[in-house]
C-alpha cells in the first residue's frame, strides 16, 4: 500500500496549481489600492482609513470531522475550527475581532451540533473574538443523514505600520518553535488511510499504552491548539519578524511562505519530541519525507527573530505558559 497523501485523495501539488489559477483570476480583476498583499499568504488584508487594516481568513477542520464522526466525539472540533482560522489571522499580527461557523449536514442532529458550538463559542472567548453568527445549513441528498462539514471565517485588526510580513527575514535569523497538541487538523485523509482501512486493527476507543492509556480517538481529536495569546505577546515586544502557522505543507512549506525570495530554511528535526501519534504513522509506513511534506510533527507555530532577540521571545512564550524551542534558522 502507498501510504502518501496523493493515494489517500489529497495531492498537494495540485492543490498548489489550484492556488496559481485562484492568482490569476485574482489578477484579471480590476485593481483595488486597498487590498494588501496577495493570493497564498495565511490571511488577507484590506486598508482602512486611519492607517488600519482588516485581515481576513476562512478555513475548515478537513477530515478530522470524520474521526469525530466515527468516535462520536464532538466535544473539541469545535475549537479546531476556530484554532484553524485564529492561527492563520495572528500571523501578520492582526487581533482577533470575530469569528462566523457555518455548518452543513444531511440532517439536523442537535446533540451533535449542540456541543460543536459550545466548543467554537469557548474557543473564541479564549481568543478574545467574539461568535458574531453563522449558518447551518440541512442539505439532504448532499450529505448523509449522520453527514456534516465544518468552515469558518475570522476578521482582525492591525495597524499598517505594524503588520508582520517577513520582509525584514535576513540570512541567520533564528526560528522558534512552539508545540502542537498532536496532528491538529491537517493530514487527516492520510491517517484515516493509515490507521482505519478496511481490516485495520486499531480500534478508536481502546486505550494503548504507547499513549500512556490514552485511546486512539483521544489522541486524534486533541484540540488543534490557539495561539492567539502567546503569539500577540511575543509581537508586543516589537521583535518579531515573521510568523507560520505550521499547517498542510508542513513546517518547510509554511514557513517559506513569510521567508523573501533568495533565503532558505535549515531545520533541525531532532531538536524537539514528537508525539507519540506520529510514532506510530510512521512506524505503520509513512515515509520520512511525506511525514515532513503532510505533518506538523510536534511544532503548530513558529516566529522568526533576530538571534540576539531569542532569550527574549523564549521568555516571552514560557511566561504564557507554553514552551518555544529553537528549530533552525534562516539561511542565504
Amino acid at each position: 500500500m502507498n501510504l502518501s497523501y496523493k493515494n489517500a485523495g489529497v495531492d498537494i501539488s495540485l492543490a498548489d496549481q489550484w492556488v496559481e489559477v485562484i492568482k490569476g483570476i485574482s489578477k484579471s480583476m480590476p485593481a483595488n489600492k486597498d487590498i494588501l498583499g496577495g493570493i497564498g499568504g495565511f490571511s488577507g488584508l484590506y486598508r482602512l482609513p486611519g492607517g488600519m487594516a482588516l485581515a481576513g481568513c476562512c478555513d475548515g477542520v478537513g477530515t478530522k470531522i470524520e474521526v469525530a464522526r466515527a468516535a462520536g466525539m464532538f466535544t473539541h472540533i469545535g475549537q479546531d475550527l476556530v484554532a484553524m482560522n485564529v492561527n492563520d489571522l495572528i500571523t501578520c499580527g492582526a487581533r482577533p475581532l470575530f469569528f462566523l461557523d457555518y455548518i452543513a449536514c444531511g440532517k439536523l442532529n442537535i446533540p451533535v451540533l449542540k456541543p460543536i458550538v459550545e466548543s467554537v463559542a469557548k474557543a473564541c472567548g479564549e481568543c478574545g473574538c467574539a461568535l458574531l453568527g453563522g449558518e447551518t445549513a440541512e442539505m439532504p441528498g448532499v450529505y448523509p443523514e449522520d453527514g456534516l462539514d465544518l468552515a469558518g471565517f475570522a476578521v482582525g485588526i492591525v495597524e499598517e505600520e505594524k503588520i508582520i510580513d517577513g520582509k525584514s527575514v535576513a540570512a541567520g535569523d533564528v526560528i522558534v518553535g512552539i508545540p502542537s497538541s498532536g496532528v491538529h487538523s491537517n493530514g487527516f485523509s492520510l491517517v484515516r488511510r493509515v490507521l482505519f482501512s478496511e481490516g485495520s486493527k486499531y480500534s478508536l476507543h481502546k486505550a494503548m499504552p504507547r499513549f500512556e492509556g490514552a485511546t486512539l480517538a483521544e489522541m486524534l481529536l486533541a484540540p488543534t491548539k490557539l495561539y492567539a495569546n502567546t503569539a500577540l505577546g511575543a509581537v508586543s515586544t516589537g521583535k518579531v519578524k515573521a510568523m507560520a502557522h505550521i499547517t498542510g505543507g508542513g513546517l518547510v512549506d509554511n514557513l517559506r511562505r513569510v521567508v523573501p525570495d533568495g533565503l532558505g530554511l535549515s531545520l533541525d528535526y531532532t531538536s524537539w519530541p514528537r508525539p507519540a501519534i506520529f510514532s506510530l504513522l510512521s512506524e505503520e509506513g509513512v515515509e520520512e519525507e511525506e511525514m515532513r511534506r503532510v505533518f506538523n510533527l510536534g511544532i503548530g507555530y513558529c516566529l522568526i527573530v533576530a538571534q540576539e532577540d531569542v532569550p527574549l521571545i523564549l521568555g516571552l512564550i514560557e511566561s504564557q505558559g507554553e514552551r518555544g524551542m529553537i528549530i533552525g534558522e534562516v539561511v542565504a
